[in-house]
C-alpha cells in the first residue's frame, strides 16, 4: 500500500463522506474547498491510484463520466442510462457459486465481483 499524500487524504475523505458516487470533477470541486491549490490533474491521479490500490472503485456509466465509490461494504450498482445516476443495492444472488463455476470451468481467477445493472431511474421515468 502506498503512503498517502495530503491530497490523496483529501480525495479519500471526500469519498468517505459521499453517497452520491461523485465524478472526478465533483471530487475536485469539493477538494478545492479544502485546498484551493489542488489541481484537477492531481485529483484524477489520486483517484486512479486509489482505484489501483482497490481502495475505491471506478464505475463507468453509459452516458456520463465515470463515477467513484469507496468500498465501504459489499454491494452492487444500478446505473441510469439517461442521467448517469448510480444507486447502491444489495442482492440475494449467490455470487460465490457463480464465481466457483466460472473459475472451475475456465480457470479464470476472479478477484472482484459485483452485479451491475443498467436501466432507467425513477426520476427519469417520471419525466416521460
Amino acid at each position: 500500500m502506498r503512503k498517502y499524500s495530503r491530497q490523496r487524504e483529501i480525495v479519500l475523505d471526500i469519498l468517505q463522506k459521499s453517497y452520491s458516487h461523485p465524478t472526478a470533477e465533483e471530487v475536485f470541486t469539493e477538494a478545492r474547498k479544502v485546498d484551493s491549490n489542488i489541481s484537477l490533474g492531481t485529483v484524477y491521479r489520486n483517484l486512479e491510484l486509489l482505484c489501483s490500490d482497490r481502495v475505491i472503485e471506478k464505475i463507468p456509466t453509459p452516458i456520463s463520466k465515470d463515477r467513484f465509490d469507496l468500498k465501504k461494504s459489499k454491494h452492487n450498482h444500478a446505473i441510469c442510462e439517461r442521467c448517469g445516476k448510480v444507486l447502491d443495492f444489495e442482492s440475494k444472488v449467490d455470487l460465490q457459486s457463480i464465481k466457483s463455476e466460472i473459475e472451475k470451468d475456465s480457470g479464470f481467477e476472479i478477484i472482484q465481483d459485483e452485479i451491475r445493472v443498467i436501466g432507467i431511474c425513477s426520476e427519469c421515468n417520471k419525466k416521460n
